[in-house]
């Protein structure tokens, strides 16, 4: 069995408890959170995410994007907003 060791990690209060209530909503606590993101990132041998200076997409309101679904409004072409974003809007 692999030893284990311990990290100290200084955050936000207010980031690490909108993580926290993130993670239990997937059944995780911070500990396992953590260790996911190390494994993934040994894995491959990288961040695992997209660092990107870029600025956010602008945030569509349900409307728009029910309106994008029925073919009334047309979204630019430059429009790169993550499948996350659009599985929210559709809540």
């Amino acid at each position: 069995m692999a030893t284990t060791t311990n990290i100290n990690v200084r955050a936000d209060s207010e980031i690490k408890s909108k993580a926290q209530d993130i993670f239990a909503s997937l059944g995780l606590d911070m500990s396992t959170a953590i260790n996911m993101f190390l494994r993934q990132t040994v894995r491959q041998n990288d961040i695992p995410f997209v660092l990107t200076t870029a600025p956010m997409p602008k945030k569509r309101s349900r409307e728009e994007m029910f309106g994008f679904l029925r073919g009334e409004y047309k979204i630019a072409d430059d429009f790169d907003a993550p499948l996350e974003d659009f599985m929210e809007y559709m809540k």
